[in-house]
């Protein structure tokens, strides 16, 4: 295995996990900034408050893209075991 394709495959890897992981925590983090600053104007200082609502968004967000999620996690696979076969052959 060369260098270059061991570098362009941590490469692939890091962009599709940051593919998979980016939509949920954009959601999470824009949910609770809001909560954030609700809480803020109206002085409620209740650490449950912030946890549901990001609980919530991210399981929302988690049904709706799930497919998405999974049909890319298993191209990726599927390019990673035929890299396999590649290099071992």
């Amino acid at each position: 295995m060369s260098q270059a394709l061991l570098n362009g495959v941590v490469k692939d890897t890091i962009i599709v996990a940051a593919k998979l992981a980016a939509p949920i925590l954009l959601v999470v983090l824009i949910v609770g900034l809001l909560i954030s600053i609700i809480q803020a104007t109206t002085q409620i200082q209740e650490q449950t408050l912030t946890f549901v609502p990001k609980l919530i968004a991210g399981a929302i967000i988690g049904i709706f893209l799930g497919s998405w999620m999974l049909q890319t996690l298993m191209s990726f696979t599927t390019r990673i075991f035929e890299l396999i076969t590649k290099v071992t052959a």
